[in-house]
């Protein structure tokens, strides 16, 4: 099996016993054939992008020094892979990989590593159950990714948060656009004085925050180093960077959290500086995990599409398990913005408005 994408063999396409040298491996068929060892791959897997000339030349040598393409032995499941599975939105993830791993008639297998902070768990267990292919939610580290590569099985990363290799594939969501579309909302409220409690600086959280700041430029309205806070993303870090932003005298009336947890933790604060939702202040999130369409009141939010998403990087992965070529590397379903009760008019703009009627 090969690395579909990059033309690159795995350890152990490289290594086949024959008539030749002691071993016979496909940098020793690329060096006499005068040709790159991708190439040879390709020869192998019987795809294109090698001229009849040239193909003919590297099957002389395969046949000739009786090169073997190994049997990759792998299970018709496909594994799914967590730091850690107690995210609201795993199910969502688990139900999309499920659907498709049915239709192919392919089982799932749920694996947690544990956190990057404590000694993971090795991803020995998963190469030894020879899954036909992995769709990781976790990130998994350089070395991580490299032992899968090595032994043939294909990768597909959900909802990347660090930046990857051009040759590793992902399906992630547009997140510039999410936090674009909250910002834009607020504004056509006609609140102006819009914080954001953003996050760590990876691309997920900057793609955010640069959709806001966008989305505030446009509309001609100066970005306040002061309403713009950093803070994890949990629900404490959220209550307690809204803590700070509300107990200011030019408090802004409306907060965008850069993840649901987030803006959980500015309803308590406003709660407990006495501040209703959204009469005193608008509140919206992103992820529409399912537990804010039932608190009170119901969250705005940004709809990151967990199923559609996990729909998409298991059939991607499937496919590269079958060897196939994949048309995009990289591929990101669409936001949408979900609108309930938690915003609303300024009120400010609201009294005008009564009393010009």
């Amino acid at each position: 099996m090969t690395d579909n994408r990059a033309g690159e063999p795995t350890a152990d396409e490289q290594r086949s016993q024959g008539e030749g040298p002691g071993s016979v491996t496909i940098a020793y068929i690329a060096e006499t054939a005068g040709v790159s060892i991708p190439t040879v791959s390709k020869v192998l897997n019987r795809r294109t992008g090698v001229s009849d000339q040239t193909r003919a030349r590297v099957e002389e040598l395969i046949t000739r020094y009786g090169y073997r393409k190994p049997i990759v032995n792998r299970t018709n499941v496909v594994e799914l892979v967590f730091r850690e599975l107690e995210s609201l939105w795993a199910t969502d993830v688990i139900r999309g990989v499920e659907r498709v791993a049915r239709k192919h008639h392919f089982g799932v297998t749920v694996s947690e590593i544990g956190p990057l902070d404590h000694t993971p768990v090795p991803l020995d267990d998963t190469i030894n159950r020879r899954p036909n292919c992995v769709v990781s939610v976790a990130q998994l580290s350089p070395s991580e990714r490299g032992q899968l590569k090595a032994k043939g099985i294909p990768l597909i990363v959900f909802d990347p948060i660090d930046e990857l290799p051009d040759d590793v594939p992902f399906v992630g969501t547009t997140n510039f656009r999410g936090g674009h579309a909250a910002t834009r909302h607020l504004l056509e409220l006609g609140h102006v004085r819009i914080a954001m409690i953003s996050g760590p600086d990876h691309p997920v959280c900057l793609a955010r925050k640069a959709g806001y700041l966008s989305a505030l430029a446009e509309a001609d309205v100066p970005a306040d180093p002061e309403l713009l806070v950093q803070a994890h993303l949990i629900r404490d870090a959220g209550y307690d960077a809204a803590r700070g932003l509300l107990s200011r005298a030019d408090r802004p009336t409306a907060i965008f959290a850069t993840n649901d947890m987030q803006a959980l933790g500015v309803y308590q604060a406003a709660r407990e500086l006495g501040l209703s939702i959204p009469g005193d202040l608008s509140v919206v999130g992103f992820d529409d995990l399912p537990i804010v369409a039932w608190v009170d009141p119901p969250l705005t939010t940004v709809h990151q599409p967990l199923t559609e998403m996990a729909v998409a990087a298991t059939e991607l992965a499937l496919a590269l398990g079958r060897g196939e070529e994949v048309s995009q590397a990289g591929l990101e379903i669409a936001t949408t913005l979900t609108v309930r009760e938690s915003t609303s008019a300024p009120k400010s703009r609201t009294a005008r408005a009564a009393r010009k009627s």
